[in-house]
């Protein structure tokens, strides 16, 4: 998730095991310790595009390296506030437990998203998602910051386990809410006359209400938005064909330096590639777009036909910004209210006669 969320998780667990006249410093060493697995972002090189893609959730994310991880972060802030320390007669193994407590639920945290966590490195590179909130949730956020804020001014364990039950609680409706969105998937595919593969949901941006639904039938993928509230309502979507490369890049050589990156974005994004609508040689993770019924890929890579063996492909970005950005926030906010949805049962019903 995002930095401030991991922060303030990490602020939770350490208040769990801090003890009343440790709370303050506990928060701190919780919060720089619940963030400090995401410095893997650091590993990337100028000549490969991808590597940070490999490297990011990786090692730093496993749950075998939790505690040296935890231990790192410790042997840091002993290091630049030894005389503190000593003043304060602070032991190695209290800031190592305040550090454990924040580092361990970062991995953790991470899974709950859509992006994928390598929890089980070395053993499995297998990338762990569970879908279950967005990387960005305020509903998330804000009311544990609130809590942890009122937890660490009045040194309270009570206000920290109530933290606890709300972060535990939120990411508990989240399951719930998964579940009633692929239900409504599944449901909205076999009313085409679909049979579904690989069909999965994830929460759209900032809330848990609005669900991305990802499906291939045949060579197509199918992306519609599920809204779960009271009742199954859907924004219909739109398809796109699964990426071929003998059909797409005829050209590109098996061997070459872009054909083994094109299998490297295919391990990031779960085998969900597609082609840019806009540009044929660029090829996008179909999974994400900050619309849930759309296909504009937030990221991709782009091949060139004119590079040489050993070229990389290249690594962009096409997220909104500005105006644009504001136009699809409030897009999203309109879709979260239910406004133009349809009701599953009548669209099934329509689309059975």
């Amino acid at each position: 998730m995002d930095p401030l969320t991991q922060g303030v998780v990490g602020v939770t667990a350490s208040q769990i095991v801090a003890k009343r006249s440790q709370k303050l410093v506990a928060a701190g060493l919780g919060f720089f310790s619940g963030m400090a697995a995401d410095l893997d972002v650091l590993i990337k090189s100028d000549t490969d595009p991808l590597l940070f893609l490999e490297y990011h959730r990786h090692f730093t994310h496993a749950l075998v390296f939790i505690p040296i991880g935890a231990l790192l972060c410790a042997a840091l802030f002993a290091l630049v506030f030894r005389g503190w320390m000593h003043r304060s007669a602070l032991g190695f193994k209290t800031v190592y437990l305040f550090c454990l407590a924040g580092y361990a639920t970062h991995a953790v945290l991470d899974a709950c998203t859509t992006y994928g966590t390598q929890l089980l490195w070395p053993f499995s590179d297998a990338r762990i998602a569970w879908n279950t909130v967005s990387v960005v949730d305020p509903l998330f956020t804000l009311p544990l910051l609130i809590i942890m804020v009122i937890a660490v001014m009045k040194r309270s364990h009570r206000f920290a386990a109530i933290g606890i039950a709300y972060a535990l609680g939120y990411l508990g409706l989240g399951v719930v809410q998964e579940d009633r969105a692929l239900a409504a998937a599944r449901i909205l595919a076999e009313s085409r006359g679909h049979t579904p593969v690989q069909l999965g949901v994830k929460p759209s941006f900032g809330n848990l209400i609005v669900w991305k639904s990802v499906y291939q039938n045949g060579d197509r993928y199918y992306v519609d938005a599920v809204r779960v509230a009271a009742e199954p309502q859907v924004y219909v979507g739109v398809s796109a064909a699964k990426l071929d490369i003998d059909q797409h890049f005829p050209w590109l050589e098996p061997d070459s330096q872009q054909a083994l990156d094109v299998t490297r974005f295919a391990w990031f994004s779960n085998q969900h590639l597609g082609l840019d609508p806009h540009n044929p040689n660029r090829i996008i993770d179909i999974r994400y777009s900050l619309i849930p019924n759309q296909i504009t890929g937030m990221w991709g890579i782009t091949l060139d036909p004119s590079a040489g063996p050993a070229s990389h492909v290249v690594w962009s970005n096409s997220r909104p910004a500005g105006d644009a950005a504001r136009q699809r926030l409030q897009e999203l906010w309109q879709m979260i209210r239910g406004l133009d949805a349809l009701s599953l049962d009548a669209l099934v019903a329509r689309d059975s006669r």
